[in-house]
C-alpha cells in the first residue's frame, strides 16, 4: 500500500487526502508489526545459509516494482479510459510469458551452466508425472479466475483499493492459520489486528461518506 502511494505521489503527481495516508498507516503498520511481533524460530532454524540483508534488499525490490506496475495502471486507465480490465491483464500475462520463456528456454540453451529456473526440467517432469497435469490445470483455471477479480477492481476502483483487499486477505490467512494451528496470539498482536481493521473500517467510512456528499449535491 505504502508503495503504491509513494510511487504514485513521486512518479505522476497523484495527491492522496490525509485521512488516506492515516488509514495506509493503520493497515500497513499493524500488519508489519504483525509480523515482526511473530515469533519464527522455526523457520529460521531451516533456511540453509540465513541472510537478511539480501532477504530484506529483495523485499524492497518487490515492493518498488510493485508500487511502480500499480501506478502505471492506474496512469493508463486515466489516460485511456476506454481500456478494460482484460486489456491490463493480457498485456500482463502477454509480457510474463515471453520474460518467463526466455529466462527458462532459451537462456539455458545459450549458456550451459545456466543456474536458475530451467524450463526443459519442468517439461521432463510433466512427461515422468502425467498426473500432474490435472493439477497444473486446476492452478492454471484458479489463477486466471483469481486475475479477473483483480484486474476488474483496479479498473473500477483503483490499484490503491486493489492492494489494501490483497493485503488484507494475506493478513487473515496468517491470523486464521495462527488460531487454526494452535499458536496462541500475543497482546501486542492483538494489537496489531485491531490498527488493521481500524485502518480499513475508517477507509470504508470515508468512502461512504464522500459518496453520501456526492449523492446529495445530486
Amino acid at each position: 500500500m505504502i508503495p503504491v502511494m509513494l510511487m504514485g505521489t513521486l512518479l505522476y503527481g497523484v495527491k492522496y487526502t490525509l485521512p488516506e495516508y492515516f488509514c495506509t498507516f493503520l493497515v500497513a503498520g499493524g500488519v508489519s508489526s504483525f509480523a515482526l511481533l511473530k515469533t519464527s524460530s522455526k523457520t529460521i532454524k531451516k533456511l540453509a545459509n540465513p541472510n537478511a540483508p539480501l532477504g530484506y534488499a529483495l523485499c524492497f525490490l518487490n515492493l518498488a516494482f510493485d508500487g511502480y506496475t500499480n501506478s502505471t495502471q492506474d496512469l493508463l486507465k486515466s489516460r485511456y479510459p476506454k481500456t478494460n480490465p482484460w486489456d491490463i491483464m493480457l498485456g500482463m500475462n502477454l509480457w510474463g510469458t515471453i520474460y518467463n520463456t526466455v529466462i527458462m528456454f532459451v537462456a539455458p540453451l545459450l549458456l550451459s551452466n545456466w543456474p536458475y529456473a530451467n524450463g526443459f526440467e519442468a517439461v521432463r517432469f510433466c512427461q515422468q508425472n502425467p498426473e500432474v497435469a490435472w493439477d497444473i490445470l486446476m492452478f492454471c483455471l484458479c489463477g486466471a479466475m483469481g486475475q479477473n477479480f483483480i484486474f476488474l477492481t483496479i479498473s473500477r476502483f483503483g490499484s490503491l483499493t486493489n492492494t489494501t483487499i490483497t493485503t488484507t486477505r494475506k493478513f487473515m490467512s496468517i491470523v486464521i492459520s495462527s488460531v487454526i494451528s494452535g499458536n496462541p496470539l500475543s497482546l501486542e498482536q492483538w494489537g496489531s489486528v485491531v490498527m488493521v481493521f481500524s485502518g480499513l473500517s475508517l477507509q470504508i467510512y470515508l468512502k461512504w461518506q464522500r459518496k453520501k456528499g456526492r449523492d446529495h449535491k445530486e
